[in-house]
């Protein structure tokens, strides 16, 4: 065997990536009561408003936090795609919806369907350690992400990146989140009395026939 064979580098592919996006939004100190107040205020208006997200778009509202949000958001987006290595302009619309979870409160298994990316601002996360749990398996206010592949950690073995299927985070009031949409997620209980605020969004891209893959 020549020194040439020994040497020969090989090539290492990361196939089918799952992109997860976390920023800590600047100028959130001030805009998260002001969002906080309009979720709680659409909660009592709209019965059932997780449930009911199609029915209502929070980024219709004519408020300059909604455009703050907005603004902030389409910036992150950019940066998703562009660190995606989409070098095209895309076009896209946002729908959202405000989450109030009270005590015991959380969102089951679910995904994100007809959309391209989907997101959630975090406006108030409640400190959890005083809370009363008789359990010491759960994760309150946290969210879960869920590998796409069924099964795909089987035969994964000790420091293999693929052993865990979970990918779990327990957000902090400011965070801005972003995923493909057909990710399955949950968010755990809210142990806590205050309750757990957030506005979710998915991105709904504007169709061309440009945007049809080779």
């Amino acid at each position: 065997m020549t020194k040439e064979n020994v040497n020969i580098k090989p090539t290492f592919l990361n196939l089918w990536p799952t992109v997860f996006m976390q920023l800590s939004l600047p100028g959130h100190e001030s805009a998260n009561p002001v969002l906080a107040d309009l979720i709680l205020s659409k909660n009592v208006e709209v019965q059932n408003m997780t449930e009911n997200y199609n029915e209502d778009n929070i980024f219709n509202m004519d408020h300059p936090v909604i455009f703050w949000l907005q603004q902030c958001i389409d910036k992150a987006i950019d940066d998703y795609s562009k660190n995606s290595g989409i070098n095209y302009t895309l076009n896209w619309k946002l729908q959202g919806w405000g989450n109030v979870n009270m005590k015991g409160d959380y969102h089951n298994l679910h995904n994100h369907p007809h959309s391209w990316l989907s997101g959630t601002y975090y406006v108030n996360v409640p400190d959890q350690t005083d809370a009363e749990i008789f359990r010491n398996d759960l994760n309150p206010a946290s969210i879960s992400f869920f590998d796409p592949r069924p099964q795909a950690n089987m035969n994964s073995i000790k420091n293999d990146k693929q052993v865990d299927p979970e990918y779990r985070v327990l957000p902090q009031s400011g965070d801005l989140f972003i995923w493909p949409a057909f990710i399955h997620h949950l968010v755990h209980p809210n142990m806590s009395d205050a309750p757990r605020l957030s506005l979710s969004f998915n991105v709904i891209v504007e169709w061309s026939d440009e945007l049809i893959p080779n």
